[in-house]
């Protein structure tokens, strides 16, 4: 690849990484926390590529002038494609700006077992109902605290549907190590006054109350809790899908 093309490159990539910064985008990619150094990474790359094109520009030609003729020829003979092969690189970063991939869903959770682990501690709750949960707080509090301050109070939790072989429904949510490629889901099993229809990655937001009730992920044979649902609504997909 001869140094316009990688100057091409980096700044593309520069450019996609700014725009996935600051905008949304990012969050389907990595964790909220990391923005910041995404933009700084967007910015580094766009200078490295200014810098490639000013080497460039600026690059002594006295060395070509005095190599010797054949040496000339077969660089001259070359220069006419490599560049045209090396360009085309460039095309699938015109996807990565142009196009937003999206978040994994039901798909995904549904082939990987819950990745559901038990927390350092649990905070104490604030008072009110109904309570409004993350589905990983409240199936880390259903499977380690047993549900202890989960008791006698109604519970609200949102997530996206998932359907096991058999058709029974869960709430789930993916959770991110670092980035998307490490996405894992916590689901939580639904019993109670189920919806009788519930359609694989539409969005839910249920309130409930907490049941002793739990099964076996097929998968990995990791813990899902259930909650008792009381009442059930459909709700736009979230800012940041990637969430607790």
């Amino acid at each position: 690849m001869n140094r316009q093309a990688q100057a091409a490159v980096l700044f593309l990539v520069g450019v996609a990484v700014l725009r996935a910064g600051f905008t949304d985008l990012y969050l389907r990619y990595v964790k909220a926390g990391l923005r910041p150094l995404l933009i700084v990474a967007g910015i580094v790359l766009i200078a490295a590529a200014i810098a490639t094109v000013w080497y460039e520009i600026r690059r002594p030609r006295a060395t070509q002038e005095h190599q010797p003729e054949h040496e000339h020829q077969a660089e001259h003979g070359h220069a006419h494609h490599e560049p045209r092969i090396s360009w085309l690189l460039v095309l699938p970063l015109f996807a990565l700006i142009l196009v937003a991939p999206p978040a994994l869903g039901s798909y995904s959770a549904m082939r990987t077992g819950t990745a559901l682990q038990k927390p350092w501690g649990f905070s104490a709750l604030p008072a009110g109902d109904p309570l409004k949960l993350s589905v990983a707080d409240y199936a880390g509090r259903a499977v380690y605290d047993h549900g202890r301050s989960l008791d006698d109070r109604q519970i609200k939790i949102t997530g996206f549907i998932t359907l096991d072989r058999n058709g029974a429904p869960y709430l789930t949510r993916m959770v991110l190590n670092c980035c998307a490629a490490d996405a894992q889901p916590i689901k939580v099993g639904l019993t109670g006054q189920v919806p009788p229809v519930m359609q694989p990655d539409a969005w839910l937001e249920v309130t409930g109350t907490y049941t002793s009730k739990q099964t076996k992920d097929p998968v990995n044979d990791g813990v899902i809790p259930f909650i008792n649902i009381s009442q059930a609504r459909p709700v736009p997909a979230p800012h940041n899908q990637y969430g607790d």
